[in-house]
């Protein structure tokens, strides 16, 4: 079900139904105009799940050194005709389980929706700082410890 790429290595249509994808979530439903692909996506890893043959979740996992000095899950998406069935948890545990494991010893950042606290919370971050508006929504900086060997 998940799969874990560099950008590089997805094919054409792959690259193609991750963006689109993305940019249906986070510009179209949340109705905030911004650029969706960045430079950062080069120098991430990208988790995606499939069900059903059909793109149905998927995060980025940032590169430590190029957001923050740690590595950084982002980009955490459900498509909407998957929603409902518990996707999100899974993904982001295969995502801060691939992460521990690609960067061992080392923290995990996110900057989380503010409205999904209490869900990043269940998994293990903790808020750091005061709430700030990116993109108009507020968020909250998290951050996981690292895990213990």
């Amino acid at each position: 079900m998940f799969r874990w790429a560099r950008l590089e290595d997805l094919s054409g249509p792959d690259v193609h139904a991750l963006l689109s994808a993305r940019e249906r979530v986070f510009v179209v439903e949340q109705a905030c105009a911004y650029q969706e692909a960045d430079d950062l996506d080069p120098v991430s890893w990208h988790l995606t799940a499939h069900l059903d043959g059909a793109l149905a979740a998927c995060a980025r996992v940032v590169d430590p050194g190029m957001k923050y000095d740690a590595p950084s899950i982002g980009r955490v998406m459900t498509v909407a005709a998957f929603r409902g069935r518990r996707l999100g948890e899974a993904l982001m545990r295969e995502a801060i389980a691939g992460t521990h494991a690609r960067f061992p010893g080392q923290a995990i950042r996110i900057s989380a929706q503010a409205h999904l606290l209490g869900f990043y919370n269940a998994l293990g971050f903790e808020a750091e700082g005061e709430p700030y508006l990116e993109d108009g929504i507020p968020h909250v900086e998290m951050c996981l410890a690292p895990a213990q060997a």
